[in-house]
């Protein structure tokens, strides 16, 4: 089942490359892709236990620690019968989780046999699909699907109906999912259901005792709402094509299906308007997207089934747009983009009909690019000085009967979804917008609140949740997990208001990410949200849910996401180019801050670079979360005692490893600062379990005083939090708890 030479090809480095982690990379591939089911602390003891751990001889022969890793799981396990329940658990590994399973008891092989049929209805959409689904198969496994002849039907679909050739809100997105011995079938309505169904079958193949393999199953599946959207501001950091593209792939994997993209803010005007070139001429530092690329994305994500909903952030928000159309403003001018981050004065002037007749074009031009029915006016943060200064302005409110600039905001508003209609779309806005005067086919996207959402329905108007879905503040994944559309103000409406919630939106705002970080940022927390949003309501435990997010996370990466091949990246860049394990050791351990945290520490422009320890840092640790489960069960598992001890033993040494690495390197020796307390966490660790080992009561000062030194080095810091405190907090409580015995 091993091809040598592809395997070699893949793994052995020519002289002239970096060195690398050739066990770590192993371990990676013999678990599927999925590291963080099994802590590859716990892994290698395993390895060094039966003698199968050589740094040389594997180093020089990859196949031969892939098989031994083999040997280990498929006659080793049972020795350390901790292990056991984790390889068991990840049997079955989706996210989001589906309406309906029932496991099955056999498995179905996967082969070089491997093939797709469909039965039905096809067009292009799902077989482009198919051939997705396949490669992606083929580099997961290393398997080379139809290699072997005669092909099997291994997998058929059916399909009954075509979906919309422009994916739409609340089309049928239902699947079933059947596999056996004897092969798999999945049953759709309409292709976007196969989609969804052919996202699932590639979560389930995993490494099994005969290679790979897809665990028997029935599924019966369809998502709880029919809004399930990642916003992506582009404007404040540019991205690229492949940025969005494999987000939209990532999306996919994960059964988002709307793309909302944030095109122009204070920062950048991103979108080429052949009416108003002075837009990108003098708005977007020459980045921006040309009509033709804003097709093929439109193109690319309909074939993901994927929506696209553009928005363009009027009236405030406008310094970019109005860096190019300076008549247009509240205030003479002139305008520039903005370079730092938060709320500018630069508004729109409401008051002039110039405004409107420019909106008017505007907005038909995008209308005619956009296919999607709905679009994005922003309308939030309106920061209103330039309206109460203009005294021209000032006039014609009191002409209007408008009394505050929010009423401003809504004459502005109503004015502008008036424009909206005539182009043949549906107005969206933050909850901003929300009025009386709000017409009550307008979509209100809620990022203060569910009660902002509750009062929209119940006005009746329709609403999306993105309070609690803000990922630039790097919240852990079950803070997003817990938040729901239909909880706080919105859990008691009456069933006809609360059909008006469509769904959620996870928002990536800018600021702090660069094409390198984003992917990290986004993945695999937002695959959390997705589930909160697929999955019925019943699904909430939070240790399920990080199970399977780790799993996912491999998963992720094939399907695109570069969220674990950057941060190695960013890692080996600040060391100088090569591979730092101290550096990565200290990374490991700490995790990221987010927007909170990070405003007022540092001096940041849209010019500063993202290339920092906090930058490569994840906004939560697996490896620590693995080491905290160690610690948790430490009583009764030898085998985790081990795997702390090695991490413990890795923080203890940091400082005196990464201090050299640190000369002339200003990159390094910001971070020194981190890898001495962490030093200091592994001392603390290590003592710890050497009083539970030897089952010795440490003294009482001795507790309280290394508690208050992890508390110490657990606060938030320069923008880093040190996750590494955690599990040895956790041994000092089990310390302390034996010493009252």
């Amino acid at each position: 089942m091993f091809d040598r030479q592809r395997l070699i090809g893949k793994h052995v480095r020519p002289r002239n490359e970096r060195p690398y982690n050739i066990e770590a990379t192993v371990l990676n591939w013999t678990l599927g892709g999925r590291p963080s089911i099994v802590h590859p602390e716990m892994l290698r003891a395993v390895l060094i236990a039966t003698n199968l751990r050589n740094a040389r001889s594997t180093e020089r022969d990859p196949l031969r620690l892939i098989v031994s890793c083999w040997t280990v799981f498929r006659r080793g396990i049972a020795a350390f019968a901790f292990l056991a329940p984790m390889v068991m658990a990840a049997e079955i590994q989706l996210m989001p989780w589906p309406a309906k399973l029932s496991p099955g008891s056999s498995v179905l092989q996967i082969d070089a046999g491997f093939g797709i049929s469909t039965s039905g209805y096809s067009d292009a959409r799902l077989e482009a699909a198919i051939a997705r689904l396949t490669n992606r198969i083929t580099r997961q496994t290393g398997i080379q699907m139809g290699a072997l002849r005669p092909i099997q039907a291994t997998l058929t679909i059916s399909c009954r109906h075509a979906a919309p050739n422009i994916p739409t809100l609340g089309e049928d997105e239902s699947y079933t999912l059947d596999v056996g011995l004897e092969g798999a079938r999945l049953a759709a309505e309409t292709t976007t259901g196969a989609l969804r169904g052919m996202e699932t079958f590639a979560q389930l193949v995993r490494p099994g005792a005969s290679g790979y393999e897809i665990p028997a199953i029935h599924i019966e599946d369809q998502p709880r709402f029919a809004w399930r959207g990642l916003m992506i501001d582009v404007s404040r950091h540019w991205m690229p094509l492949d940025v969005i593209e494999r987000s939209l792939d990532a999306m996919a994997a994960v059964k988002l299906n709307v793309l909302h993209w944030h095109l122009s803010d204070d920062q950048g005007f991103r979108v080429e308007s052949k009416l108003f070139p002075k837009l990108q001429q003098f708005g977007s530092d020459g980045h921006f997207y040309t009509q033709d690329e804003i097709r093929h994305v439109i193109a690319y994500a309909s074939g993901r089934c994927i929506r696209v909903v553009p928005e363009f952030d009027i009236p405030g928000h406008t310094s970019s747009l109005l860096a190019g159309m300076p008549e247009l403003g509240s205030a003479p001018g002139p305008y520039k983009i903005e370079r730092k981050w938060g709320v500018f004065e630069p508004t729109l002037d409401p008051s002039r009909e110039e405004v409107y007749t420019f909106l008017d074009a505007f907005i038909g031009e995008m209308a005619a690019l956009f296919p999607d029915p709905c679009f994005h006016i922003g309308g939030d943060e309106v920061e209103g000085t330039a309206w109460t200064r203009s005294p021209r302005i000032q006039a014609f409110a009191r002409e209007h009967g408008l009394k505050t600039n929010q009423d401003l905001l809504a004459y502005f508003t109503v004015r502008v979804e008036k424009i909206v209609k005539k182009h043949g779309k549906i107005l969206i806005g933050w909850d901003e917008i929300l009025s009386p005067e709000i017409d009550s086919d307008a979509i209100i996207q809620s990022w203060r609140g569910q009660e902002s959402l509750a009062q929209a329905a119940k006005k009746g108007n329709r609403g999306i949740l993105s309070y609690g879905y803000y990922l630039d503040y790097l919240k852990p994944a079950s803070y997003h997990y817990a938040n729901d559309p239909l909880s706080g103000a919105a859990h008691d409406l009456p069933a006809a208001d609360a059909s008006r919630i469509l769904g959620g939106e996870a928002c990536m705002w800018s600021e702090y990410v660069s094409t390198v970080t984003i992917d990290s940022r986004l993945w695999p927390r937002t695959a959390a949200i997705a589930e909160r949003l697929w999955s019925p309501a019943r699904v909430k435990d939070i240790d399920s849910m990080y199970q399977r997010m780790d799993a996912v996370s491999g998963t992720l990466t094939w399907a695109g996401a570069k969220h674990r091949s950057n941060y190695v990246a960013i890692l080996n860049e600040m060391a100088g180019g090569v591979p730092a394990e101290p550096l990565r050791v200290l990374a490991d351990a700490v995790e990221a801050l987010g927007i909170v945290g990070r405003r007022d520490e540092h001096h940041y422009t849209s010019g500063v670079p993202l290339n920092r320890l906090v930058d490569a840092a994840r906004p939560e640790s697996e490896s620590v979360r693995a080491l905290e489960r160690c610690s948790e069960e430490i009583a009764n598992n030898p085998a985790a005692k081990a795997a702390l001890n090695s991490a413990f033993t890795q923080w203890r040494d940091n400082y005196t490893l990464l201090s050299p690495l640190a000369r002339n390197n200003a990159l390094i020796q910001d971070a020194l600062p981190f890898s001495e307390e962490l030093s200091t966490l592994g001392t603390i660790g290590i003592q710890a379990l050497k009083y539970i080992e030897d089952r010795q009561a440490p003294l009482e000062s001795w507790i309280t005083e290394q508690r208050r030194v992890v508390t110490e080095i657990g606060k938030p810091k320069k923008e880093l939090a040190i996750a590494a405190a955690r599990p040895v907090m956790i041994l000092l409580d089990a310390a302390a708890h034996a010493a009252t015995q």
